[in-house]
């Protein structure tokens, strides 16, 4: 047997995947926190509208816990959210943080439950590893299956017009997550079939990064696809299956704890600037790219993607380079079943955009990094005139 290569791995330390588990949330709270008192339960206008806050709201106030609701998250939320969201948490005395939603409200608990508790600037924290001290408890409620946000330790942050900047430190991971099915049946069948595959493409690049893929994140990242793979069109098409959707929330999580460990590479680092400068959900973003970034790297990765398609088309056979292409037409055949745009130009990219894609997904040098074949600024733009 070859050496097992030396790999490190981290992860949330307890986690509920439980559907209906959201109306027991005062009592897991209280449970896992006896000292906290005063919880902010943070999310965005849209989700709170739907009512369903209100059951695991009732849920703290019964275990004797005073709520305050943070909503003016919005999505990729800018600098100027995530310090009013501080300010508000400094100024209520917040002694937890819950995070209720997509990625981005998730992202906004995160930074919030470290930066509430000191006076570190969020500039400051910019990066890898540069969070300092303790954070307030955090607990994580996924309300899509997509992002795997709940078990990551990077929050995203848009800093200017079209750019962004990520915090990856280890104190992003939550000390609970709680995956409950219930608080996703209103998502529509685009967002559902976007976030979906945003979840599929953190495994299939979690599976063949080019830095730190280890035993744990391969075995994470097959179990999501697999989970996927067999429930996403399902839950497209009913979005009241609870089955379905829970078995996608999982593996949105199972996706997250692999990319977590093993990073993403270029889906990301393309998909990056179409959601900076046009405003593109970022699931979706992703899956412009996606068949088009796989094609890129069949040379090198032909291998991983067969050893992916097994789970994902097991009936496709074949030399590796024909059970790779098929696991890239099946992620395609995904995108177009589901009805979600499958071209850039139907998100408003033009071909006089390509350059300017070209030179920010150039910038995105921690992700490229990952990839399993370099990739230079010719090969970006080639890449996006393919997805136009």
């Amino acid at each position: 047997m070859a050496d097992l290569a030396a790999f490190a791995f981290s992860t949330v330390p307890h986690l509920v995947c439980q559907t209906g588990a959201i109306r027991h949330l005062g009592k897991l709270v209280a449970e896992r926190f006896p000292q906290a008192r005063r919880a902010l339960l943070i999310t965005d206008r849209g989700f709170l509208k739907t009512g369903l806050l209100d059951a695991p709201r009732a849920s703290l106030a019964a275990n004797q816990m005073h709520v305050e609701i943070y909503a003016d998250v919005m999505a990729d939320p800018p600098e100027h959210v995530v310090r009013s969201a501080v300010k508000f948490a400094r100024e209520q005395a917040i002694d937890l943080v819950i995070g209720v939603g997509g990625g981005s409200s998730m992202d906004v608990a995160k930074l919030i439950a470290v930066l509430a508790g000191h006076e570190q600037p969020l500039s400051d924290i910019y990066g890898i590893g540069n969070v300092k001290g303790e954070r307030l408890p955090l607990v994580q409620i996924p309300t899509t299956a997509g992002t795997g946000s709940e078990v990551t330790n990077i929050a995203i942050v848009t800093t200017g017009e079209t750019t962004k900047m990520g915090v990856v430190s280890a104190q992003l991971y939550a000390d609970l997550a709680i995956l409950d099915a219930e608080l996703t049946l209103g998502l529509p069948p685009a967002v559902t079939a976007a976030t979906g595959i945003d979840a599929m493409v953190h495994a299939i690049e979690a599976y063949t990064s080019k830095h730190k893929k280890n035993p744990l994140s391969d075995s994470l990242a097959r179990q999501a696809l697999g989970l996927l793979s067999a429930n996403l069109l399902k839950a497209c098409e009913n979005g009241q299956d609870l089955q379905a959707r829970q078995a996608t929330l999982l593996g949105a999580m199972l996706a997250g704890q692999a990319f977590s460990n093993a990073p993403v590479a270029a889906v990301h680092a393309l998909a990056y600037p179409i959601g900076g400068i046009f405003h593109v959900p970022h699931g979706l973003s992703n899956s412009l790219v996606l068949p088009h970034v796989l094609r890129f790297n069949l040379p090198y990765a032909a291998q991983l993607y067969a050893e992916l398609a097994d789970v994902v088309v097991p009936h496709a056979a074949g030399s590796p380079a024909v059970k790779a292409e098929a696991l890239i037409v099946a992620m395609q055949q995904i995108a177009t079943l589901t009805g979600i745009p499958t071209r850039l130009e139907q998100v408003g990219v033009k071909e006089s955009d390509l350059d300017r894609l070209a030179d920010d997904a150039m910038l995105q040098t921690r992700l490229l990094g990952n990839n399993p074949r370099e990739l230079t600024r010719a090969d970006a733009y080639a890449i996006y005139a393919a997805a136009l």
